[in-house]
């Protein structure tokens, strides 16, 4: 924790010498999509559930913070499963785990912006990444998100700013629960009871970005079984294709009904 309060301190610093930086109160944050992989079932994972609670609060000077946890679904066994947990989410590591020429995927696993990845407790790593993710320019996202009717349908309107000459890229939509809690009954942590925020429910492709194009389309997607739309945050990303460096980010929140 005495690490990560003097990158904050420093970072602050940095950001009142710079003229464009946060100091400006109509400088725009920067935002930073942070990918937790993690499990119900991994004794490790918990320090970095807690941090990334830690992140959704935005400490961090300049930044927007928009973090996601994903439960992988291999730590599940013995009859006893992750509530949060998707084969989709391990496949979604396994690329990361392929891009990054790891030996193989591990929980807890943060990736920042596509472009860092390391162990999701440890903050020296972490304050590191977010300075290198802060001294990049990313694509505008602009999102109306609103739950409407009996059908639990999201109906969302996204826009995007042109994506660079040479680039292309995927736009990714993904609700979370804003908070979520278990009392865990297998694995490594058995008996306790464990908080999550960000808790990624489904992601979805809504479509591709190529140079010279913006994106700007009306979305519909459904609410996975037992999603309280009350307690769900949308995100919208882009990202360079095969799970690339991402160039973009957003988040909404979903208003009560």
């Amino acid at each position: 924790m005495r690490h990560w309060l003097i990158f904050l301190v420093s970072l602050g610093m940095t950001a009142l010498a710079t003229p464009t930086a946060a100091s400006d109160a109509s400088a725009a944050r920067i935002p930073i999509l942070v990918e937790l992989f993690t499990s119900e079932g991994c004794s490790d994972c918990p320090p970095a559930d807690a941090f990334l609670q830690e992140l959704d609060q935005q400490p961090v000077p300049g930044a927007e913070m928009i973090v996601l946890s994903e439960h992988v679904d291999y730590w599940n066994h013995g009859g006893w499963r992750d509530p949060y947990s998707s084969a989709f989410f391990s496949q979604r590591q396994q690329v990361y785990g392929s891009d990054f020429a790891l030996p193989s995927v591990y929980t807890p696993e943060m990736v920042v912006d596509g472009s860092n990845q390391f162990v999701g407790s440890n903050q020296s790593a972490a304050s590191k990444a977010f300075a290198k993710a802060l001294a990049v320019k990313k694509i505008d996202i602009r999102l109306t998100a609103t739950a409407t009717g009996p059908d639990e349908v999201l109906r969302s309107h996204v826009e995007t700013a042109v994506l660079p000459k040479g680039q292309k890229a995927d736009v990714y939509a993904a609700i979370a629960l804003n908070h979520a809690e278990s009392h865990v009954s297998g694995g490594e942590n058995t008996g306790r009871h464990i908080s999550h925020t960000a808790v990624v429910r489904n992601i979805v492709k809504i479509g591709s970005l190529r140079e010279n194009q913006s994106f700007t389309r009306d979305i519909q997607l459904k609410f996975p079984a037992n999603t309280d739309p009350s307690n769900a945050r949308l995100v919208v990303f882009i990202q360079e294709p095969h799970q690339g460096k991402v160039l973009g980010a957003t988040m909404e929140p979903l208003p009560t009904r």
